[in-house]
């Protein structure tokens, strides 16, 4: 019996040769290793898959380009040529000086766009003396000037004012992740984007600031509120235009995946501000600091819509903790894999309890 239980235990690892290791884990010894230098390490790795270290040297090359603050000429020059041009359903305040009875008093009853004059559907309104006046597209300047010369076959040197008194003809939408969605009037102040937002009641707690997309005769522009409201730069900002839509979607793609051997493995969202792999670690507790192997913390990051290979995997050695400086300047991005190893003695530990029942078992037949 005693020989038996010796031999047994001689030919453990010899099957333990042929068995799968239980529990996963990440090995970079048959990946294409690419060094500070992006010199390959080896001839025999695969091409499918590049493993970046993560060193106090290699980590500006890692790091994404910031927007920075930044002036938006063309949007100022926009703004100060703006003039409102009248559409269909606006309503026009038109006053001609000395002459009451061309003037449509408002009243005490009556606001000023119950007692204008509307634009009907073909773009006209119409007006005593001169009759049918097309406004549409016109500034209130040039409908000045024109009314002001028809009337001026029947009134010596008339004095005329335009002003429009309600606006209903021009609008915007603003759709998704904000406060109060919502359809804005284009008036005769210009409306930018920062203006529509804050006019909205400002963004959700969910929302993803930096793909937000403004749609304009069916072609859609990606434009980013972090670069604007965080950074300053002002060239992410526009001039909105009659039938613009805004949409800021939600967050719900901004997530990133924690697994292996950290204490609270979890699915975590990217906040306004972004992540760091070292906010990563630290928002699931850590590593397991008796069994996970501090020298292999992965980031595996999707190479989808590249010419070559599936994934890139980053990689940070904290073996030394001063190393999760480096992980704070490492930023994650949606669908990021973070990925913390066992170490080989928790992997050894894992098969002597499967093994344990099997051996205790066995010592238990008489």
């Amino acid at each position: 019996m005693v020989l038996k239980k010796i031999l047994l235990v001689a030919l453990l690892p010899i099957v333990l040769t042929g068995c799968a290791v239980p529990g996963s884990q990440l090995s970079v010894s048959d990946k294409h290793i690419v060094n500070e230098n992006g010199v390959k390490t080896s001839d025999n790795l695969s091409d499918l898959v590049s493993v970046y270290p993560l060193t106090a040297q290699s980590i500006a090359k890692f790091q994404p380009v910031l927007p920075k603050a930044e002036a938006n000429p063309m949007l100022g020059l926009a703004l100060a040529k703006y003039e409102y041009k009248v559409g269909p359903g606006d309503v026009l305040n038109v006053t001609v000086w000395n002459h009451p009875e061309l003037t449509i008093p408002a009243g005490s009853y009556r606001s000023s766009a119950e007692s204008g004059n509307s634009v009907h559907s073909d773009g006209s309104i119409f007006y005593p003396f001169i009759g049918k006046v097309f406004v549409q597209g016109k500034t209130v300047r040039e409908i000045r000037q024109e009314i002001t010369h028809r009337l001026a076959k029947y009134i010596e040197k008339p004095q005329v004012d335009v002003r429009v008194a309600a606006f209903r003809s021009q609008k915007v939408y603003v759709t998704g992740a904000i406060d109060k969605p919502s359809q804005q009037p284009i008036t005769n102040i210009p409306l930018t984007l920062l203006d529509a937002i804050n006019n909205a009641g400002g963004l959700s707690k969910d929302a993803d600031w930096r793909h937000v997309t403004i749609t304009h005769d069916g072609k859609e522009e990606a434009v980013s509120l972090y670069a604007l409201m965080q950074r300053g730069d002002l060239m992410q900002n526009h001039l909105l235009r009659a039938g613009d839509i805004v949409h800021v979607p939600r967050n719900d793609s901004q997530k990133v995946f924690v697994m292996g051997d950290v204490k609270d493995p979890k699915l975590l969202k990217i906040d306004r501000a972004g992540m760091s792999l070292t906010e990563a670690l630290s928002s699931v507790g850590g590593i397991n600091e008796l069994s996970a192997d501090a020298t292999g913390v992965f980031v595996i990051r999707s190479t989808k819509g590249k010419s070559k290979g599936i994934a890139d995997i980053y990689q940070l050695n904290i073996k030394d903790a001063a190393a999760l400086v480096i992980g704070t300047e490492f930023e994650l991005k949606p669908y990021d894999i973070v990925y913390v190893t066992a170490a080989p003695i928790a992997r050894w530990n894992r098969v002597i309890s499967l093994l344990l029942p099997t051996i205790n078992g066995y010592n238990s037949v008489p």
